[in-house]
Order: structure tokens, then sequence, then C-alpha cells
């Protein structure tokens, strides 16, 4: 088989189990089977006769850096020449690349999310380079008939100083593959790290061929004989095809064939155009007359949900947390704060659409994508065609981003694209076929954050402590769950708030009333829950005249880790000092949070200036994250910078529905950040002796919260609403 790419990528050629990977150099590396590798002493460890290090991830690689984080566990246990390590994806259905960490929650699959990769690999990765590391010192020292502590190791060299004798792991590989596979090898101590740690930017494996374009992604990749489909899919949940006229779209030179794909409640289905091309049949599509019947089609409007979330929020719901006892009145000379929060629909927006290539057997199939939840995707393409799950083999694939939307529990673009597979060989049309979702397929096809509704109760003492705290969240749920059971990704964060409270008690209540689909969005619950919760803070702080730094700072004497960051965030933005007054009639703020979600810690403090027009500009961000044992640096502050862009946009962002239909579908009326948008930030790491946690998604959380609260300091105006849009200053 031939794989071939567009003339700025190249192309590659190799049999039909190759692997596509990328070195540190970027060039594309080919990694088959384990019987033709040289030296392959476990499962994430590969090394050449050039002495080519090959570490094989089994989490995917989205632009989060978790290849270059793994790389660097097994270069460092190794002590290997980092110009010489490359990562190269791991099969899938091998049970040794089940994620550890997902495994410990009940999911013992191969999948990448929850910031758990680094976490996944910490013990795994190390051990697989110690162990390569000891074969090949055993080898040298048989070699050379001399003790094993008399060698030592440097940049994939071994060494025997007292007969100045050198010699690298590629002329090792022949003795080392005959040796047996040491087991418990001791791990480096941390003082011992060269690479670990380290503030020296070690260069990302996959950052090379992302810039001269050789990286591989799904879009990338032309079969022989492929068929590009792109797909009309229902304007709404729930509406069904009812007549296609497709004359128009038939007639257009390039168009193959129109099939209609069945749709249920995980799948949208709809009418399909294949084409030799994209662009052909993207105006094949277009060109469609589509009559759909509406008879049982969702038709509420944002506006109505909000309004029937608002209701839920005043009963009493599942109690999801539960001590003391909540107050309904304030103590003697205390006060009561009442508050609503309303969070939108968010799309995952990511800069790859959702997009996947089916080639179908007869008794197989073969997918390529880039793939964040290998083994669920595996057994539900393999449900979707009656096979076995070891029928489908799934080739992984750099992905453009997925913030959570590619480890969807239902396999949502994989089984539509298997769908329109399937349909074209029943007209006849056996050939691969590409699913590739525009821009406002992806948009407009649900998978959506859950718009919530968060109402709280604090009650205050005459010392502007708070006593009580009574929550209750209204949203949707991520998977199917019984309205009676509590949802802990809904509700995530809010059981766990690290402050002093002794009357505390969460709620919930899953809302039916919406037919949209949702889904986790990096950092999941934790997005909508940290808003509502540390503007709650801080509107306590500001009721009862107190520093909203030091209001915090008294109650988490019993969190120091939460204390830590909080401390470190303050002094390094320098919180004690008056903040510079604006210019011209401008207002100025900051606002700080405190925020653990992932095993990961985290403080932000935004600055921000309140225009006359309304309008706001955030001038600075200061975060201290408490990750654990820091791996790489450099990495760490790019996945926070990252997160604090990725949430800045909630400022401005939201999925709403009119009669039930999407009313955004790109990115003029669903804005991302621009990168003039984007404020001075700062990250400090926190040292730490600690397991390393997660940073793709920790970052998320605190920023909306911050600058909610930096825009109230400003104004006087508690931001209790997202987007926050434009401002109005008039009763400011």
């Amino acid at each position: 088989m031939t794989i071939f790419t567009s003339s700025r990528r190249g192309f590659l050629t190799g049999a039909a189990a190759l692997i596509v990977a990328v070195t540190a150099r970027g060039r594309l590396a080919h990694a088959a089977d384990e019987e033709s590798a040289d030296f392959v002493p476990n499962a994430f460890v590969r090394v050449d006769r050039q002495g080519m290090i090959s570490v094989v991830s089994p989490f995917l690689e989205m632009g989060q850096g978790s290849f270059t984080g793994i790389a660097t566990l097994v270069a460092e246990e190794m002590d290997a020449d980092w110009s010489k390590v490359q990562v190269i994806p791991a099969e899938i259905g091998n049970k040794d690349y089940i994620n550890p960490t997902l495994a410990k929650h009940g999911m013992p699959f191969q999948g990448t999310g929850g910031s758990s990769s680094l976490l996944g690999a910490w013990q795994n990765m190390r051990k697989a380079g110690a162990a390569a590391r000891a074969m090949f010192i055993s080898a040298a020292a048989q070699s050379w008939g001399v003790p094993l502590e008399s060698l030592t190791v440097s940049n994939g060299i071994v060494s025997h100083s007292p007969s100045d004798r050198h010699t690298a792991f590629g002329d090792l590989v022949d003795r080392a593959s005959k040796l047996p596979v040491p087991q418990d090898v001791p791990l480096k101590a941390p003082k011992d790290y060269k690479l670990v740690g380290r503030e020296q930017i070690l260069p990302r494996v996959d950052v090379a061929a992302k810039v001269n374009g050789s990286a591989i992604y799904t879009q990338d990749i032309k079969l022989p004989g492929m068929l590009v489909a792109v797909i009309a899919h229902p304007p709404t949940w729930g509406a069904t095809l009812r007549h296609v006229d497709d004359r128009a779209a038939k007639a257009i030179p390039g168009v193959i064939a129109v099939v209609t794909v069945p749709g249920d409640k995980d799948i949208l289905g709809g009418v399909a155009v294949l084409a030799k091309n994209t662009w052909i049949a993207r105006q094949g599509r277009d060109a469609l007359k589509i009559e759909w019947d509406n008879t049982h089609a969702f038709s509420l409007d944002t506006k109505a949900l909000f309004a029937t979330y608002r209701d839920l929020s005043e009963r009493p719901g599942v109690v999801v947390t539960s001590r003391g006892t909540v107050l309904t009145s304030a103590p003697n000379g205390g006060h009561m704060i009442e508050a609503t929060y309303e969070q939108p629909y968010l799309s995952h927006a990511a800069m790859e659409p959702m997009n996947c290539l089916v080639k179908l057997g007869e008794q197989n199939c073969e997918v390529w994508n880039g793939e964040q939840f290998q083994t669920l995707d595996q057994m539900m393409i393999a449900k979707e065609l009656g096979l076995k799950p070891e029928q489908v083999t799934i080739n992984q694939l750099y992905a453009g981003g997925s913030f959570g939307r590619r480890a969807n529990p239902r396999a949502d673009y994989l089984r539509e694209t298997v769908r329109i597979a399937v349909a074209a060989n029943a007209a006849g049309v056996e050939a691969p076929v590409k699913l590739v979702w525009m821009r406002e397929d992806d948009m407009r096809g649900g998978q959506y954050r859950p718009m919530t509704v968060h109402r709280a109760q604090l009650a205050l003492d005459g010392k502007g402590r708070i006593t009580s705290w009574h929550h209750v969240i209204v949203g949707q749920t991520f998977v199917p769950s019984p309205p009676e059971k509590v949802d802990r990704i809904l509700t995530e964060g809010l059981p766990d708030l690290p402050y002093d409270i002794p009357n505390f008690k969460v709620e919930q209540h899953i809302a039916t009333e919406a037919a949209v689909p949702t889904q986790w969005l990096r950092s999941v619950g934790h997005t909508h829950s940290a808003f509502a919760c540390e503007s709650l803070i801080d509107d306590a702080a500001r009721l009862t005249k107190q520093d909203p730094y030091q209001f915090r700072r008294s109650m988490l004497g019993k969190s120091p880790r939460h204390l830590a960051v909080l401390d470190l965030a303050a002094r390094a933005y320098g919180w004690e000092r008056p903040l510079e007054p604006g210019r011209n009639g401008e207002r100025r703020g900051r606002g700080i949070t405190v925020w653990q979600s992932f095993g990961t810690y985290l403080s932000e403090v935004a600055e921000v200036t309140v225009h006359t027009d309304g309008s706001f500009t955030v001038d600075r961000v200061v975060c201290a994250v408490d990750c654990g044992r820091p791996v790489n640096p450099d990495i760490i502050r790019a996945q926070i910078e990252g997160g604090v862009g990725f949430g800045l946009s909630f400022l401005n962002q939201a999925i709403t529905l009119k009669n039930g239909r999407i009313e955004q579908g790109n990115f003029n009326d669903y804005p991302v950040l621009r990168m003039n948008g984007m404020p001075r930030v700062e990250v400090h790491i926190m040292p730490s002796e600690e397991t390393p946690s997660g940073v793709g998604e920790p970052g998320v959380p605190p920023i909306a919260p911050a600058m909610g609260n930096a825009i109230a300091a400003a104004t006087g105006q508690p931001q209790r609403t997202l987007p926050i849009g434009t401002l109005d200053l008039r009763s400011a």
C-alpha cells in the first residue's frame, strides 16, 4: 500500500501495518512489527543499530507535549543522546498500553485524557528506560570483560575510563538483544537527573515536523481510490430525512455517489456526498435540496432552557456532599449572599475539525485517525460492524487539537464514517472513505460542554467568616446517568473546595429538557464550577471589605498546597503594591483565584483595564502551579499559558439555540482569543517531590473567575454570567 500525501508533505511508502512517527530532527520515521526491530527489551523502548531510540507512546500527541514528556522519562533513565530519541505511536489493542491512571478509575482503556499522560507514564517509562540501560551496560561489560560497576553511561555512550574504551548503544544492540531482561532495576535518584526538571529547553520531538510540514494528520492521507465524504446533518436534534433531491449534486463532475446515512441518539446521520476530493464533496453537499421532517425535533431556545434551569435550581436536588447544617439566614451581625451563575454551551473548536479515514474489508476494518480514546473507539467500531475488536486496526496519527472532543464515549464521528462507508458499499461504491467535517459541521454537531446554572447561598458571621455554603448546580450529564445518581463529572470541583467552611452542602439537578448532546471539554466540570465558586469568594470578600487574597489565605489552613500556590502567585505578581490607576477615565482592577484540578494546584492573578466604551483588555496574568515534580518546565509553562488563552476565550464564547437550532457556525460568531488579545503571562513552577500530575487542563478553570473578579474590582459589578462581552458602565 502506498500512502500519498500532499506535495508539501511528500510521501512515504511501507507495509499496511506501518506506524508513522516523527523524530527529534523532524524527519519521518517508520516502525513496523517488533520482530523487525533491532533491540526490543520491553513494550516501550526500541533501539536500532544506528543507535536511534524509539520511545513507544500509548498516548495521543495533540499539541500538549505528551510525546516529549514521556521521551524525557525514558531518555533520563537511559542516559540517552536526546538528538537520537524519537517517539512512535503504540499499536492499539495491546494491554501493555492501557493508561494506568484511567485503569485506576475503572476504565482499563488505552486513551489520552484527564491530564493523565505523564502521570500514567511516570513509572512505566522510567522502568523501561532503566532496563534498557542496564542491558547495554551488561553487554559492554561482557564484551570487554570488565565489572559492571566500572562502567558509566552518558549521552548514549557506554564508557570504561580505566581502559579509555567507549561504545555507543547502537554498537551494543546485537549483544544486548540476547540478554535476559532484568526486573526491578533501580531508578535514578532525583539528585542525579540531567533532563527531568531541568531548565534547559529540550527540543520537542514533534515541533520540527509540524514546522516543516512533514507531520502526518488524517487530512494528509490519501489511499488509492479513496473518496472524500462531506455530510449534510439534520438542522436540529430529532429531525429526520423526509426527501432529498440529489440531481444537482450528482451533476457536479467528480461527485461519485450520494448516500443516506442512518442517524440515532448517538450519530447525527443525514445525507453524504462522496467525491474525488474535499472541495468537490462540499460543493455536492451544498447542492443537495433536502426536506427535513421536524415533527419530533428539539425546538427550545437558550432563553427558555436557562429559565427552566433557574427554576430547578430553586428546588431541592440530589445531595452530592454535605457536612454540618447549612443556614438559611445570617448569623447575628453577619450577611447573606445569594447569587446565580449562568454559563452557556461551549464548543471544543479544535483547529482540526473532526475527520476520519475508513477502509472496509470483508472481515476487517482499518482506520486512520488522530486517536484519543483508542480502546473504546476500537470496540465501538467493531460493534457497529459486527466484528471483533481485534478485527479493527486503528492507525494513530497526530491530532490538530482536541480539548476532549476526540475522546467521545460514543465514538460518534468515527461511527458516522463507518456508516457512510457501509452505505457506499451497499450502493456499489467500494472504496476507502474519508469523512471531513467542515468547521460549521463541527461547531453545529453537538457534543458541547453543558450549559449550567449554579445557585449559591452563603452565610457570613459578624467577623466576615463564611460559616455556611449551600450550592445547587443544574446541567446535563456528560454520560448517561439516572437523575437520582450523583454525577461526579458534572459536579467536579464542588465537593473538593479547599476552604475551611463548617456547614457545606452541594446538590445537583441533571437536566433532561435539552436534546443537545454533551461531552467533556478541556478541564471538564471544573470549567463551570471554578467560575461560580471563585467568584463567590470574591463577592464575600468585597461585601465584608476584606482583601480577596488575605480572605482566601484565612480559610486555607488545612490545604497547604492550595495556600502555597496562592502565596507564590501573590508574591510573584506583587499583590502588596497598589495597582497603577487608569488613564483618561479607564478603570483598572485585579482578581485572584486558586483551584485544584487533575491533581494540579494553580493560582492565577489577572490584571484588567476597563475602557470607557465598556470593552476591556487583559494586561497581565501571573500563574503559580504545583504539578508535582516538574519534568519539562518549558512544556509546563506552555501548557499553562495555553490554558489561560483557552479560558480567556470563554469571556466571549457561547453556543446558543434558537428554535432548537445552533446559531453559531464559525470563528466569526464563536470567537477564539486572537494573538493580539493574549496578555503577558508569567508562570511560576513550585518545586516538588510529589509524583507528577498533568498540566494540559488545570490552567483553564482559574482564569475566567480571575478575570471576572478583576472586572468586579474595577467596576464594582460582580460578573455572574458568561460570556461577559461589553460591559454596561452606566451604573458602575
